[in-house]
């Protein structure tokens, strides 16, 4: 997903889910449902989460500096694990201490259950077809024939993660807030609403740990995937000087920035000059097979 890919979705997102928790608040205040105000929490925590992205977006977008050498890619990082922090807290955590409340003293709903209903029909539609549907076609594009666990675990477009992580849990939400309604209505049990708000409550949580885990490795200092790295090796080894790749240390320092350090083992007995045009070629061999790769150091040493 390219950067004006990721804002386009990421200000939809926001657009959409600031309009819809001022629905579902004004629908917890009508029915007094406690699942209805776990969705409007979650709307709210989702709206701040976009702010952070689009912050975040735009940082890492900042060129070098003194102060930064290598640019501010990573900044996008710092903003998507505050994400996870917020979605943790003012979604997860809210919700299920709203419903546990609502389990010790409930609240008789007022007014009728289908304005509630209507509601999250109108947040489910917006949720898939404004940011969802765009995250899972882009998600599986990239993803090709992988594994699901390892394309989450290898990419490193963290915006991405976020849209669709978020917005599945969004979906999963409204059917569990959907259901809880539905069950207290037949039931004339409010048990089930309170339920549905600590469940609502868990999935926020589970998907905030998940987000995560998976930015801070990023935040930390993760490797570029298996194929870039092999990509990488295959790019030094296509020039004939070149014997072997010695060692291989990459690094992402933003989405699309992978900043690579390169020991090779060449021929021996060339000259400094012939050295320096052999460094050149294997750097025109990684621009072309790997663009993504904006910081190459390559170090040279002779084979026996």
């Amino acid at each position: 997903m390219s950067a004006s890919e990721s804002r386009f979705v990421v200000i939809m997102a926001l657009v959409a889910n600031v309009g819809i928790a001022a629905i579902k608040f004004v629908a917890a205040a009508i029915s007094g449902s406690a699942a209805m105000l776990a969705e409007g929490f979650h709307s709210v925590a989702d709206s701040g989460n976009q702010v952070f992205l689009l912050r975040g977006t735009r940082a890492s977008r900042f060129r070098p500096s003194v102060r930064y050498p290598f640019g501010r890619g990573k900044e996008i990082y710092f903003w998507s694990f505050l994400v996870a922090v917020v979605l943790f807290v003012g979604g997860g955590v809210v919700a299920f201490m709203e419903g546990l409340n609502r389990l010790r003293h409930p609240h008789p709903h007022e007014g009728g259950i289908a304005f509630n209903l209507v509601v999250l029909g109108v947040a489910a539609f917006f949720e898939i077809v404004v940011a969802f549907r765009v995250a899972l076609r882009e998600f599986n594009r990239r993803r090709g024939t992988r594994g699901l666990v390892r394309a989450v675990r290898e990419e490193k477009d963290p915006t991405l993660l976020v849209v669709l992580f978020e917005d599945s849990v969004a979906v999963l939400g409204l059917v569990v807030a959907a259901v809880g309604l539905l069950l207290a209505h037949w039931t004339g049990d409010l048990y089930w609403d309170a339920v549905a708000s600590m469940v609502i409550g868990v999935l926020l949580a589970v998907t905030a740990w998940i987000l995560a885990v998976e930015t801070k490795g990023l935040l930390v200092g993760e490797s570029a995937g298996r194929e870039v790295r092999a990509a990488l090796r295959a790019a030094a080894l296509a020039v004939p000087e070149v014997e072997t790749v010695d060692r291989l240390l990459t690094m992402h320092l933003g989405p699309d920035e992978i900043l690579v350090n390169m020991d090779l083992v060449v021929d021996s007995g060339l000259s400094e000059a012939e050295g320096e045009a052999v460094v050149r070629r294997v750097e025109e061999q990684i621009a072309r097979r790997v663009p993504t790769a904006t910081r190459v150091f390559i170090e040279l040493g002779s084979g026996g």
